[in-house]
């Protein structure tokens, strides 16, 4: 019988990235939880795991930066990508009412994305946690009855929780976007349900210290008809106040124009990471 995947994922099981894990390497893994995402990209790169599960971007919180910034330090290559709605749920113990709710945990990011609902609520105390499943795992092993956690729906069955209120969140357009991550590229070992064809590429780079950098490093895309669909600026580190730009563009190096706008932009900046091409599932 073959060894299944493992799978590694931040949080505990019945978080948002669990989800992730199934769609983009398929249901019969082996999901191996992470404490932190550091954690999560060590694993990967010390064979512990087969393939990571990363999320990278939220629609209402943005990117995860944490994430863009492990990307660069871990030689690890994107091989898929994937969005998952996120819907929050209020979630306590079985028997425990609305009435009786004193706390509620969750991750922060989870807690803001809910706010309108917590101000209805204004009496109960707001904790965060370092993960939203592990909140529902954190209230049912103490068997809170004063509490409560905010979760994907999924946790409060894993747990034997009881879902209290549905789809808390501010906005129900809340989708986060996850990669796929793996030690070789796509195409070397790829898996067999991913589609064949990449479609996006996933890029860093430098620019030197001069006016006008930026502005000529966008421009090997543009004369070329290249469609961006993100780019983002973080901190040099080293180098204060100085930055390095995260993009991600429609196609990839063996298209004959992405291949040729690559190469000029390396030939003016201090340095082009390409961290994949992949396709979106």
């Amino acid at each position: 019988m073959a060894r299944k995947l493992r799978v590694g994922f931040q949080g505990e099981l019945g978080a948002f990235s669990q989800k992730a894990a199934v769609k983009l390497a398929g249901p019969e893994i082996d999901l191996a939880p992470q404490k932190t995402f550091l954690d999560m990209f060590r694993a990967l790169t010390a064979k512990r795991i087969d393939y990571a599960i990363v999320p990278i971007e939220n629609t209402l919180a943005g990117s995860v930066h944490e994430n863009y910034d492990l990307l660069l330090k871990y030689h690890l290559h994107i091989l898929a990508e994937t969005s998952v709605q996120i819907t929050h749920n209020l979630i306590v113990n079985k028997g425990v009412s609305l009435r009786a709710i004193r706390k509620v945990y969750s991750h922060p990011v989870a807690l803001r994305q809910c706010l309108k609902y917590l101000d209805k609520h204004r009496q109960w105390d707001v904790v965060t946690y370092y993960d939203t499943a592990g909140s529902v795992k954190m209230i049912t092993e103490q068997g809170l009855t004063d509490s409560a956690a905010i979760a994907s729906e999924i946790s409060a069955s894993i747990y034997g929780a009881k879902l209290l209120v549905k789809n808390i969140g501010d906005d129900k357009e809340n989708y986060t976007r996850f990669f796929l991550l793996g030690r070789k590229r796509l195409g070397e070992k790829p898996l067999a349900h991913l589609p064949k064809k990449a479609v996006k590429t996933s890029i860093a780079f430098a620019t030197h210290n001069i006016p006008g950098a930026l502005a000529r490093c966008l421009s090997v895309f543009a004369m070329r008809d290249i469609s961006l669909t993100k780019i983002e600026s973080r901190p040099f580190k080293g180098r204060p106040f100085e930055y390095l730009f995260y993009l991600d563009f429609l196609g990839t190096p063996s298209d004959a124009a992405a291949r040729s706008a690559l190469k000029h932009l390396d030939e003016i900046t201090e340095f082009v990471r390409v961290f994949g091409s992949y396709p979106t599932i």
